[in-house]
């Protein structure tokens, strides 16, 4: 409840001198009536009026304070916004091959691409997202979706080994393309992630990029891997894994020319929090459009508390002049 003169509140104070002025008139006492002994009537019963003797004053007082808050007019107050939210759709496209399985991010690449990709996807609202897993094929791990829940979900699922390895990074960017081709989105982004060079795939990755730049497409490529030598497990024929240092490998010149092709950036990350760093900078590249429109409406609700007071004055004079009427 909103009250639109709260300053008549400020009334309310005057209960306190007007119950200390009852209170001193009752010790006072009244009108007095000279008789030679009260002797016979000091052990006479009380009767109700007796009991009821100060609640003239409590309704009075009752009255005067619902007055006062009925001038201080008290308002209902409902409150309607819209948001109209201008969202983004998105495809995240993730290098599941075998050498994302290194070990120079912690615990290992894919993990920690899954971890960071997780957080984005929670810091965006309101936007569509998918998802895209590629290795030596591409496969729609989840289309464009507003269930964030579902999709954190199946993006726990991804992991290497699920298809057949190698590293097409055509195919990855091509099918992602594919879920946006019927995107009625104003702005339309797919982020690439991969360690590794193409070497599989029927579609080369720069065709993938003239396909996404017709569209109005842009992709922010992210090459991951440490400079120089990396160490990758590697089963021996027993089934026991052996760390082995290799060299990191990545076509920063295509993942670059993918990228200016189509309007977006190409981001090279060492570690997982260098890779986050780069999450939040696409995040905040891309801004969701939100407009929030709100309208406010104030009812009146004095009356009730106009006619609660009226009441009690009624009241008030009913007891007074009915039932506990005394000698002036």
């Amino acid at each position: 409840m909103h009250f639109a003169s709260p300053y008549y509140l400020w009334l309310l104070t005057l209960l306190a001198p007007m119950t200390a002025y009852y209170v001193w008139r009752t010790l006072e006492g009244g009108a007095s009536i000279r008789i030679s002994s009260v002797d016979g009537v000091a052990g006479a019963p009380k009767t109700v009026r007796y009991w009821l003797r100060h609640l003239p004053f409590v309704l009075r007082a009752a009255a005067v304070t619902l007055l006062i808050v009925a001038l201080a007019r008290p308002q209902g107050v409902e409150q309607l916004s819209r948001t109209n939210t201008e969202g983004i759709d998105i495809m995240l496209s993730i290098d599941v091959s075998g050498s994302m399985l290194a070990r120079d991010f912690r615990p290992d690449r894919i993990t920690a691409a899954k971890e960071v990709a997780g957080s984005f996807i929670a810091d965006r609202y309101g936007d569509r997202i998918g998802l895209v897993a590629f290795a030596g094929e591409a496969f729609t791990q989840s289309p464009l979706t507003t269930d964030q829940s579902t999709l954190q979900t199946l993006l726990s699922r991804i992991r290497s080994g699920l298809i057949e390895d190698g590293t097409a990074i055509g195919n990855g960017l091509a099918t992602a393309i594919n879920r946006l081709l019927e995107s009625e989105a104003k702005s339309k982004v797919i982020i690439l992630l991969t360690d590794g060079v193409n070497n599989r795939g029927e579609i080369a990755p720069l065709t993938a990029a003239e396909i996404a730049r017709a569209q109005g497409i842009r992709v922010y490529t992210i090459g991951v891997g440490t400079q120089g030598m990396a160490p990758y497990p590697v089963p021996d024929i027993f089934g026991n894994i052996t760390i082995v240092k290799q060299k990191v490998e990545i076509d920063e010149k295509t993942l670059r020319e993918i990228a200016e092709k189509t309007g977006g950036r190409y981001f090279r990350a060492t570690d997982k929090a260098k890779l986050k760093a780069i999450y939040d900078e696409i995040n905040q590249l891309e801004k969701s459009k939100v407009e929030v429109f709100e309208h406010t409406t104030y009812h009146e609700l004095f009356l009730p508390w106009l006619l609660a007071a009226l009441a009690l004055l009624a009241a008030e004079f009913l007891l007074r002049q009915l039932v506990l009427k005394r000698i002036p």
